[in-house]
């Protein structure tokens, strides 16, 4: 083989080489978070179960259901919306909770609250009328939050 066609082929070989060398190295801005188990956790809830559950006090009684959980952009919990004193869907209102102060007893939410603490809350409003957040709809494919 002459010397041409060597230096030819190594040039190729180099050439060929560079693009995979480059994605090896490129660096992702993006962060992601790893999944521990696969298997959801005696400590853990499921989202779609605690949506519409009942709150309960310390003595039993029911105090609420659980309407919404909000996240923020980051796809953590912010608060965990509580429908409190409605009856047949009216004459209640909405309270916020951190998802700290929600415990989970025998398959039940429970709070350490009455539900007489709960309706001199503050009420939460799941639409900001001057924002529009909270008016739009899930997207259909999915997507990304915060982006």
């Amino acid at each position: 083989m002459s010397k041409a066609t060597t230096t030819a082929v190594f040039a190729a070989i180099i050439a060929a080489a560079a693009p995979a060398a480059y994605a090896q190295t490129s660096v992702t801005h993006e962060t992601r978070v790893a999944v521990t188990s696969n298997i959801i956790q005696p400590d853990e809830v499921r989202a779609s179960k605690m949506m519409g559950s009942t709150v309960y006090d310390e003595q039993n009684r029911n105090i609420g259901s659980v309407k919404d959980i909000v996240l923020n952009k980051d796809g953590k919990v912010d608060a965990v919306v509580v429908d409190v004193g409605s009856f047949l869907g009216m004459g209640g209102k909405y309270v916020a909770l951190p998802i700290s102060d929600i415990k989970t007893d025998n398959s039940r939410l429970t709070l350490d609250r009455t539900k007489e603490q709960l309706q001199a809350m503050a009420s939460y409003q799941l639409e900001n009328p001057d924002t529009g957040a909270g008016t739009s709809t899930s997207p259909a494919t999915g997507g990304h939050l915060g982006r």
